[in-house]
């Protein structure tokens, strides 16, 4: 995102909101949350976090102006809970937390891999559950978070999500049955470009460029194409075929990637990503 548009952001008026909201857990993620929601207009007052260590929470209310609590202290208070907690901890999570959640609560999570019901059997019963899965790219407002609806979520609750989760960057509603498709494209998906540009940088060097002018060549090559991707209207294949002429380098180099195997390679990559995300939904997290 830009700097203006970070500035118009910063320039709306506050959001009229009686609701809290409450962030557990509140690391990377769970901060860039934070500080879009605030960007986005609503009010520190209406914020609330909880951190493991001290040291973190206090450096959170002194950063943002918000309040820094216990997680039972923020279940008691809240409104919406939003638990960005490692999928490792969410059980004991929500034992903390069940003894404060009523029906009135909306619980968002956005563990990788932990579905709607394993949250839902260990909370009241008819407590509206939201899985959310966002990316890394939340962190400069250009995040992907699928939002998928539990048992007793409203579309009121969906929306209330989408507000939230909106502040920094695109949302996408989904059955939960496709979170871990979503969860291997979307959520892993910036791994795989830095991979990419990684290995590009070091075939740059390979054909005589400095580091640093591979990468800068790459990175903006990067940018210009998700661009034209996201705002062209055309199919890549169209795109890629505009910069394949006949007989010339770019159709070599497509050679190449096809006698790899890279195209099989990315689907095979993308479905154990997949599997993984399957195997921590049924609890499996060695």
């Amino acid at each position: 995102m830009t700097k203006q548009t970070k500035q118009t952001k910063q320039s709306k008026q506050t959001k009229p909101n009686t609701q809290k909201v409450a962030v557990l857990g509140t690391g990377k993620i769970g901060e860039a949350l934070l500080s879009g929601m605030i960007r986005s207009g609503w009010a520190p007052a209406d914020l609330l976090v909880t951190a493991r260590r001290q040291e973190r929470a206090e450096e959170l209310r002194t950063r943002y102006g918000v309040e820094a609590l216990t997680n039972p202290e923020a279940a008691k208070r809240a409104d919406t809970l939003i638990l960005a907690c490692k999928p490792q901890d969410m059980a004991t999570l929500l034992a903390e937390l069940a003894p404060y959640v009523t029906t009135d609560t909306v619980v968002i999570s956005a563990a990788a891999g932990i579905t709607t019901a394993f949250i839902e059997e260990r909370l009241a019963d008819a407590t509206p559950v939201i899985r959310v899965m966002p990316n890394t790219p939340v962190l400069v407002d250009e995040g992907m978070s699928v939002i998928s609806a539990g048992s007793h979520a409203t579309a009121a609750d969906l929306a209330h999500a989408e507000d939230i989760f909106g502040a920094v960057g695109k949302t996408l509603r989904v059955p939960e049955t496709q979170q871990d498709a979503c969860t291997a494209l979307s959520g892993s998906g910036p791994a795989y470009f830095y991979f990419l540009v990684e290995a590009m940088t070091d075939a740059g060097i390979l054909l005589g460029l400095p580091r640093d002018k591979a990468h800068d060549l790459i990175v903006q090559a990067a940018i210009g194409a998700a661009v034209m991707l996201r705002d062209s209207g055309e199919h890549p294949v169209k795109l890629r075929e505009n910069v394949t002429s006949p007989a010339g380098t770019t159709i070599n180099a497509i050679r190449e990637l096809e006698n790899h195997g890279v195209r099989a390679a990315l689907i095979a990559a993308l479905e154990a990503a997949r599997d993984r995300s399957r195997e921590l939904a049924s609890g499996n997290n060695t």
